[in-house]
């Protein structure tokens, strides 16, 4: 291209250069236990082999071999460091990572799910944190750690702007979006429902009976461990795990989406985009009944994150559904239809216990007698429909509906009426075609 007046030649204007930048210089000390891991998972794999190894070494052996794994361990980890690098462009975050083997992750921004930030106890005392991306279609999260945290939290809002569809040069400065905060669950709520939680219990039961019942028929010492120390796990994880992981569960508002702060030791920060959540589940554990407490999940679209609230009065999860889900809210007990009598022959006594309601927005399915669940879908995100019938139902004059969602996950209807069933399943793939025709543009971050 060449100037209209002299003839000189005029450069044409490229896209911007891509600033790669590194990731916090403490990382090394993480990745600097990952040849000592591998010789530690050798070890607990087949001990035997490694304590007749470890007999044959002399003190001389053994201080020359710590001196050379300790230099090469830490070696690993810087080197893994200096080779992994990460970049913002208009369109995509690039994570380029590989000591050995290069790997080059291209996560284009329009499908980006959310952006978490966690802080495990030690990144919370060093001050770094790790970034965590729910990508559409990815089977796992990618992750940037460590990060310092200022560093985390402005990446964070960068990547949520950019997403959004903010211009590159504006959305570095726009920094994290207000949130407004919505509840608290206090510490000693939690504490209370998991003691009302019958998981709990069971588990803790269980941690105590099999491992006397095994003593008492094998005098097995070995066998006796290797089965308490997995129900030992288990038990744990039900009750004190799940309190230190729900420890000041914190909703809150925001343009982003529902953000959620939780965690004693390790802080996670999550973020829920309403408009990619396919299906909400209220759950009421038997014990919760007097309280009226109730637990809500999730399931969103590409993402992990399941919980949004760990146990709540039903009066508020009831509204905070309605901001997960605009437009819809929760039918009462006395919308829902049960299944006809002669069910019962299907599934003697909790027959009872499944239920539908279809409102213009949602598609309601409630089941449990002791522990009660209801499910709901709104109608824009079923993907299909499916009416199933067995052996038995067929005698009955019975079927169950199913709806698909964009979660992989199904939501069922039990034991309806075989024609009411037939008449759901045409009335449900008009609404669903209907729901998504109607629906807003599924960008679910938007600022004003």
């Amino acid at each position: 291209m060449t100037d209209a007046e002299d003839g000189a030649p005029v450069a044409e204007a490229g896209p911007p250069p891509v600033t790669e930048r590194r990731l916090h210089p403490i990382t090394p000390l993480r990745r600097a236990w990952a040849p000592i891991a591998v010789l530690a998972g050798w070890a607990v794999h087949d001990p035997d082999q490694a304590q007749r190894q470890l007999s044959r070494l002399t003190t001389t052996t053994l201080l020359i071999g710590l001196a050379v794994l300790i230099p090469a361990a830490a070696l690993y980890g810087f080197l893994t460091w200096w080779y992994t690098h990460y970049a913002v462009t208009d369109t995509e975050l690039r994570i380029r990572t590989g000591l050995f083997f290069r790997r080059t992750a291209h996560i284009r921004l329009e499908r980006l799910q959310a952006v978490d930030v966690t802080q495990p106890l030690l990144a919370r005392v060093a001050g770094v944190a790790k970034l965590r991306l729910d990508v559409i279609g990815a089977e796992k999260k990618d992750e940037l750690a460590f990060l310092g945290a200022g560093e985390a939290g402005a990446l964070r809002a960068e990547l949520l702007a950019r997403a959004a569809g903010f211009a590159p040069e504006d959305a570095a400065g726009i920094g994290e979006a207000p949130a407004r905060q919505l509840l608290r669950v206090p510490p000693g709520v939690i504490a209370v429902s998991l003691l009302l939680t019958g998981a709990t219990w069971a588990t803790l039961a269980a941690a105590v009976v099999v491992p006397t019942l095994l003593w008492l028929a094998t005098h097995s010492l070995w066998t006796v461990l290797a089965t308490a120390v997995p129900l030992l796990g288990a038990a744990g994880a039900s009750s004190v795990g799940r309190f230190v992981g729900e420890y000041d569960w914190t909703l809150a508002e925001s343009p982003d989406g529902l953000r959620i702060d939780h965690g004693l030791l390790d802080r996670t920060h999550e973020t829920v985009p309403p408009g990619r959540v396919q299906t909400v589940r209220i759950v009421q554990p038997p014990l919760w009944r007097r309280r009226n407490w109730v637990r809500v999940e999730i399931d969103v679209a590409g993402s992990s994150n399941s919980l949004l609230l760990p146990v709540a009065p039903r009066e508020i999860a009831e509204s905070v559904v309605a901001r997960v889900l605009p437009g819809v809210t929760v039918p009462p007990p006395s919308a829902f239809t049960r299944p006809p009598h002669r069910s019962w022959r299907c599934v003697p006594l909790w027959w009872r216990g499944y239920g539908l309601a279809v409102t213009d927005a949602v598609f309601v399915a409630r089941q449990g007698l002791l522990r009660r669940s209801l499910a709901l879908v709104p109608h824009a995100k079923v993907q299909s429909v499916r009416l199933t019938q067995g052996p038995w139902q067929r005698a009955a004059r019975v079927a169950d509906v199913r709806v698909d969602t964009g979660a992989g996950k199904t939501v069922t209807a039990r034991l309806r009426d075989a024609g009411e069933a037939a008449e759901l399943l045409r009335a449900q793939a008009e609404r669903s075609r209907t729901g998504r025709r109607d629906a807003r543009p599924d960008r679910w971050m938007a600022r004003g």
